[in-house]
């Protein structure tokens, strides 16, 4: 169902490219990436539920960025696989709208769960004596209901926003999703509410989740250099480097994305930004803190003994 103020009841996704040699071998390339994908997360998803000693604070966060990784990229590789193999890759308006929400409440939801990772492990580092009261089942519940809070506002922002706008005729939208810069191309009336929307809710939807893991990781690391052990030093830069790895990408390319003028970026290479952190990212979280981490390694070959002996 269209808008009321607008005549677009569809819009045509072209696509990551027009170039019909690329079409097949992109489709077989990100097929591979999106069965990485899930297998990955909901492999950790349920490494993490079936085995006990992996239900603290820091696994049940991993186990809720699993469940994003999944869901976001859920909801966008498959409609970008469907633009490989059909001739015309349309969307309804309300699907197009759906799938702007959804994308943007998981994309959001992910920037505050490595926000909360990063206070998880400085509380673990720099006050572990306190860390079983501050990091009680209780406080994990709140900060996860913020995180999925955050996500919701943001996502109800955009989408409240976007859904005001009327789109001129030419439905064809120069992406493989509906995402928010692309739709604003379209848009017939003006859009200055929107892009100050984009600034200021991006701007916090990063902004505040960078400065906080730039200070927990500061702290961390103040803490880390007082630690006289280097088999201490070892293991505490162990704990926190998949970490860092993991919000290095996220935030970077998202930053790179929306936080750019659009005359500066332009929307081809836009697309291969987003493609980064909604397709390779979530790809590669799960392999990252799976492969980096010993108790998670210790976790699979025991689940795996089990169930080969039973």
């Amino acid at each position: 169902m269209a808008a009321e103020n607008s005549s677009v009841t569809e819009f045509i996704l072209t696509g990551l490219t027009n170039q019909p040699g690329f079409q097949i071998p992109l489709f077989f390339l990100f097929l591979g990436f999106y069965v990485v994908t899930v297998v990955g997360n909901l492999g950790l998803i349920t490494l993490i539920g079936l085995n006990s000693h992996l239900h603290t604070p820091m696994y049940f966060f991993l186990y809720n960025l699993s469940f994003i990784d999944f869901c976001y990229s859920s909801v966008i590789t498959p409609k970008m696989l469907m633009s490989f193999v059909s001739k015309k890759n349309s969307i309804s308006y309300a699907g197009c709208m759906t799938q702007l929400f959804f994308f943007l409440f998981f994309v959001v939801s992910e920037s505050f769960i490595l926000t909360v990772m990063a206070y998880d492990r400085y509380v673990a580092i720099c006050n572990p004596l306190l860390y079983r009261v501050t990091m009680s089942p209780q406080a994990c519940l709140l900060l996860l209901l913020g995180v999925y809070g955050m996500g919701f506002a943001g996502a109800t922002a955009h989408t409240a926003c976007m859904m005001g706008v009327t789109f001129c005729a030419n439905n064809v939208v120069n992406h493989y999703m509906c995402d928010i810069l692309p739709l604003l191309e379209h848009a017939c009336s003006s859009t200055y509410v929107n892009q100050l929307v984009v600034f200021v809710v991006v701007g916090i939807d990063i902004g505040m989740p960078t400065v906080t893991i730039f200070i927990s990781y500061s702290l961390i690391l103040s803490s880390i250099l007082h630690i006289h052990s280097m088999e201490g030093k070892s293991k505490a830069f162990s704990t926190c480097s998949s970490h860092i790895i993991a919000v290095s990408l996220f935030f970077g390319s998202g930053a790179f994305m929306y936080l750019k003028p659009s005359s500066i970026l332009p929307m081809n290479q836009g697309k291969v930004s987003s493609l980064f952190y909604t397709t390779v990212v979530p790809m590669l979280n799960p392999l990252i803190y799976s492969l980096r981490n010993k108790d998670v390694k210790v976790a699979l070959k025991k689940t795996l003994n089990t169930y080969s002996f039973s």
